[in-house]
């Protein structure tokens, strides 16, 4: 199975997984609110704020795919997806949707007031 860890207090990110959760094959994915996943996620070792930063998953063979690496792993294992998740992979492409994404990752991340909070309870 692959794990998604997602901000399930962020409105936009929920209603974008709780999409991916209804077309997803049965059995392909184990959804998780990073905001309740700190031990899981320091098993990994992510903050919990890193999780709210950018989306994380964990493929089949136990790899961390973080960001643009994580959507596409996302994306290849659903039927309508898997051509964005092609194209999204190519070089170039995907280094121009990866610094989007974390820009767009970034302004959210200072926007949310819980994710200021967990970014403050990092551990040193």
């Amino acid at each position: 199975m692959i794990t998604v860890f997602y901000d399930g207090q962020c409105g936009l990110c929920s209603k974008e997984i709780a999409h991916y959760q209804r077309i997803a094959p049965e059995g392909i994915f184990t959804w998780r609110d990073a905001n309740c996943s700190e031990d899981a996620l320091r098993q990994l070792g992510v903050s919990v704020a890193g999780a709210l930063k950018l989306l994380h998953a964990v493929d089949n063979n136990g790899r961390l795919h973080i960001g643009v690496d994580a959507f596409i792993l996302m994306w290849a294992q659903l039927k309508r997806w898997r051509i964005l998740a092609t194209l999204v992979a190519l070089p170039g492409i995907r280094q121009l949707v990866d610094i989007s994404y974390r820009g767009f990752a970034k302004w959210r991340f200072k926007r949310l007031s819980h994710c200021q909070i967990a970014e403050g309870q990092r551990s040193p």
